[in-house]
């Protein structure tokens, strides 16, 4: 058995995972923060000094944690917002100082398998059918990922809940319709390009993952409080989908934010990524999205065992 310690980096949280790895995963200690790193990177190509700062402070929180839990492999994956950056040298240079290993900056693909791996592990238990598409719905990102056992096909595009929110709803309360309508246009463009390059048709089984859709879970479960246990391995109809994503479209920010699932820093942009999750449902004809609390993160530390 071997303790690893996986971090992922995304667009809108940076996440930790300690585990022991053997045949499953057992975890250690799973946190997550909400540091926005990908604030303003869709509009200036860069990433934003504060931004770097409120990651590398959650980061050095991580790394006190690795060091007590004595994890003998790390690994640093960084995604979307630092793949798009031009300064992503800083970056690189303040994970290295705090964590001593140099950042994967991954492409879409290999984000889309590893997202794939952590998410389809453990979904045996409710026995769907196969092959799978998983889609991760990121801040910067969304993947998309079609296989069962293995990968088949996989691509990512840019249509994450914070870019569509800083593309189409910046400054909205609530988005007007025609906004909406702005961005579900950019989000069917998206949609189609991958339709051309990945075999969503072939799909029998749509597998959810990342903060929108477990969210949107959570709401439609009527939780007080989120529940990661109740929430993973849950499914949602596409009329369920359907309807909270009109009403989370309808809400003002405070309205949003009296819910008590919702994360303080999920309250700007999940009405966009509940959007591109109807999107992805409409367009591609799923019924239901069986939603996952295992994604990336799961899979960066499998890929360590």
């Amino acid at each position: 058995m071997t303790r690893v310690a996986a971090i992922d980096c995304g667009t809108n949280s940076v996440r930790l995972l300690v585990a022991d790895v053997d045949t499953e995963l057992k975890d250690i200690e799973r946190e997550m923060r909400i540091v926005r790193l990908g604030q303003g990177v869709d509009q200036t190509g860069e990433l934003a000094p504060e931004a770097l700062e409120r990651t590398f402070k959650e980061m050095r929180g991580y790394a006190a944690l690795i060091e007590r839990h004595g994890a003998e492999k790390v690994r640093v994956v960084a995604t979307s917002a630092t793949r798009d950056a031009r300064n992503r040298a800083d970056f690189v240079a303040g994970v290295v100082e705090i964590f001593g290993v140099e950042p994967e900056v991954v492409s879409g693909e290999e984000e889309a398998a590893l997202s794939f791996t952590g998410a389809t592990r453990d979904l045996a238990v409710l026995r769907p059918l196969r092959p799978y598409l998983v889609v991760d719905i990121g801040g910067g990102s969304t993947e998309f990922v079609v296989g069962a056992g293995d990968v088949q096909a996989a691509k990512s595009v840019n249509i994450g809940c914070v870019r569509m929110t800083e593309r189409h709803f910046k400054g909205a309360n609530p988005p007007s319709p025609q906004q909406i309508a702005g961005a579900v246009a950019d989000i069917d463009a998206q949609l189609a390009a991958v339709r051309a390059e990945v075999p969503v048709g072939e799909a029998r089984t749509l597998v959810g993952l990342a903060g929108s859709v477990t969210t949107v879970s959570a709401i439609n479960l009527g939780l007080d409080a989120y529940d990661s246990d109740r929430i993973h391995l849950s499914r949602i109809t596409a009329a369920q989908v359907h309807d909270i994503t009109r009403r989370l479209l309808k809400m003002t920010h405070d309205e949003r934010a009296a819910m008590g699932v919702m994360h303080p820093g999920r309250v700007d942009v999940i009405g966009a990524g509940s959007l591109i999750l109807d999107r992805i449902m409409r367009e591609y004809g799923f019924g239901s999205v069986v939603v996952s609390e295992h994604d990336i993160l799961d899979g960066i530390a499998w890929s360590l065992a």
